[in-house]
């Protein structure tokens, strides 16, 4: 039988185990999304995210998201709770947004993505058990869905409904320069220059058009000075095994 997306995509990817961690610094509060949207099969819990940010009085939250997406409904409740807070909060993109990821970030004041990270839209998926009848009516809230999704790309875009459709038809994922261009984030952060990039962590098998980036495992990056050091290691340890009597 095959697994459906969604729960493919819970089941290769999500922990169940991860608390919603927040951190304090300078009158700012920081939350981690890290992992799969979703409280009964993922790691990312919405009433749990909506406690936690009730609790908070900072002028500032910081999101900082990594994630492959999840429930579309949970999402929905994160942006409620998001939306009706008195602070400024600023989603991060930390590796990847995608799929109901994103939603979050559109109910940011900003959001800002880190160069070498992706930004996925796709139409909404969902599990369903039923005659033609509940078929149907399954495609019909889909539907509606996409469209409450697409108002919010457009909101933030400024881009048209039918470009966003034609994205989110495609399962359309962007580049950090490219999620700029077209108006889903405010600014890119170069990460890179702080700190060493990873490789991405999710299995991303359920998605149809994920970049190579994320699906091929990377090479490690050696520069000049390290090649240099490996190779004087190489020689030292071939002179000790040359000098060692037979």
């Amino acid at each position: 039988m095959k697994i459906p997306k969604l729960l493919q995509l819970a089941r290769d990817n999500a922990s169940g185990s991860k608390p919603l961690r927040a951190e304090a610094n300078n009158g700012e509060q920081t939350i981690y999304l890290h992992g799969v949207i979703g409280g009964w099969w993922g790691d990312i819990d919405a009433t749990e995210f909506a406690k936690a940010l009730s609790t908070i009085t900072a002028d500032t939250i910081h999101l900082r998201i990594n994630s492959p997406g999840g429930d579309v409904f949970d999402a929905r409740a994160m942006m409620t709770a998001i939306r009706q807070h008195s602070a400024k909060v600023v989603a991060h993109v930390d590796g990847l947004a995608a799929s109901a990821a994103t939603d979050v970030c559109m109910a940011c004041d900003e959001v800002e993505i880190s160069q070498g990270a992706f930004f996925m839209i796709h139409n909404a998926w969902t599990v369903a058990i039923g005659n033609k009848a509940d078929m149907r009516e399954t495609a019909d809230l889909l539907e509606k869905v996409d469209g409450s999704i697409t108002a919010d790309y457009v909101a933030r875009s400024g881009q048209s409904v039918d470009q966003v459709k034609s994205w989110m038809d495609a399962e359309t994922w962007f580049s950090a320069d490219e999620a700029l261009e077209h108006g889903f984030v405010d600014r890119i952060v170069d990460a890179a220059a702080k700190k060493p990039t990873t490789s991405n962590a999710w299995n991303l098998a359920a998605y149809q058009n994920a970049p190579k980036a994320l699906t091929e495992p990377k090479s490690p990056v050696v520069d000049d000075a390290q090649l240099k050091a490996l190779r004087n290691d190489l020689e030292r340890r071939f002179s000790l095994i040359e000098a060692t009597p037979a």
